[in-house]
């Protein structure tokens, strides 16, 4: 169920306007590293396409989030590979996120590792990756949310113990569109303002994180911002 409980992350570097609008509206940060961030990152993510375990240990001994994700666990023999990635984020962080997508494979990770707490990622599917596994491989376990829709990510909350999540969704959204979320759907923002500036994608962002933040402490009604 959605609730103010539930850290709500905006993970995107390099934009320092829209770090700042999302942090402003409620929402933690957090980017992929390295990456250029301008404010202290509360979440730091590894490049799971292309992980450079170096750049990205030596990101987080300097940034010291509260979280971080390692490794996505993709074989089964890659789970030593991973362990050893979580051990040394441990070392910096208070909140270790392992991504496991190996079938039966959850009941082989700790829930400690290093003294750090252990939570599960789940990626929601989209055309950059995602998770295939049940969501009663979750049961038991506090998870993050990567990625996807609000709307898929507030649907998840159903199914799975939600303890954070991370987006960017609305950004693109808005710097393609001039869109912003309403709860469902998606509107440009010039059937409200009635013309385009060349600070429209800031305006809707700023309005879809109002109204994102409002949906997942669970009194959105669907209003205009």
């Amino acid at each position: 169920m959605a609730n103010d409980k539930i850290d709500l992350i905006y993970c995107a570097g390099g934009n320092r306007q829209f770090a700042e609008i999302a942090i402003n509206e409620g929402f933690k940060y957090g980017s992929m590293m390295p990456f250029t961030v301008y404010f202290a990152p509360y979440f730091c993510d590894q490049n799971w396409k292309n992980p450079n375990r170096q750049s990205y240990f030596e990101a987080l001994a300097k940034h010291k989030p509260h979280m971080a994700t390692v490794l996505d666990w993709e074989r089964m023999g890659q789970l030593p590979e991973i362990l050893a990635w979580a051990e040394e984020a441990a070392m910096h962080v208070n909140v270790v996120v392992i991504i496991p997508k190996v079938q039966n494979g959850v009941n082989l990770i700790p829930h400690v590792i290093g003294g750090k707490p252990v939570r599960l990622g789940y990626s929601i599917p989209s055309s950059y990756g995602g998770t295939a596994l049940p969501y009663a491989d979750f049961i038991g376990w506090p998870v993050h949310l990567l990625g996807g829709s609000p709307e898929k990510q507030l649907r998840l909350t159903k199914y799975l113990n939600v303890s954070s999540v991370d987006c960017n969704y609305h950004m693109g959204m808005a710097t393609k569109f001039n869109k912003f979320w309403l709860g469902g759907k998606w509107v440009r923002l010039e059937t409200m303002a009635g013309f385009i500036s060349k600070d429209a994608p800031y305006r809707a962002f700023e309005i879809s994180c109002k109204n994102m933040v409002k949906a997942w402490r669970g009194d959105f009604k669907g209003d205009l911002l």
